[in-house]
């Protein structure tokens, strides 16, 4: 599987049988499936959106946004919840506006699920832990 450091962006080679055996980066050394959300950088996000085999959800918020704020505790569940089958990322549209254009994004919070290197599916507003996890299954082949 193919997966990109969400820390110095490099593409890294895993195989599946290895997903659980806790891989790193073979650049920076960055653990590549945490389960933990990992904040990322614009161009980290896109790299990682363009060449990831496995789903990878992103949480698009700005820290005025209130739901996000209440949102991100219940995103940080969900990703432990998913370690080994999605890896959870964030993306702070104040820092990174151009995201706004390139990804629609007309409401935080957002999730957006990329694998394969498309868009797959999107969810809008703030969602409890289990509901982001059934929607994450939901969306792909289990």
């Amino acid at each position: 599987m193919k997966l990109a450091c969400l820390v110095c962006g490099q593409g890294n080679r895993v195989p599946r049988e290895k997903l659980g055996a806790g891989p790193k980066c073979g650049s920076c050394g960055a653990p590549l499936l945490s389960g933990e959300p990992r904040d990322v950088s614009f161009e980290i996000l896109q790299k990682a959106a363009r060449i990831d085999d496995l789903p990878l959800i992103v949480d698009f918020w700005a820290s005025w946004c209130g739901p996000c704020r209440v949102m991100a505790p219940e995103f940080a569940k969900a990703a432990s919840l998913l370690k080994g089958q999605a890896r959870c990322a964030k993306l702070d549209t104040e820092a990174y506006p151009q995201a706004g254009q390139v990804y629609g994004i007309r409401s935080i919070p957002l999730l957006i699920a990329f694998q394969g290197g498309r868009e797959v599916q999107r969810q809008a507003g703030a969602m409890a832990a289990q509901d982001i996890v059934a929607w994450v299954r939901q969306g792909r082949a289990a």
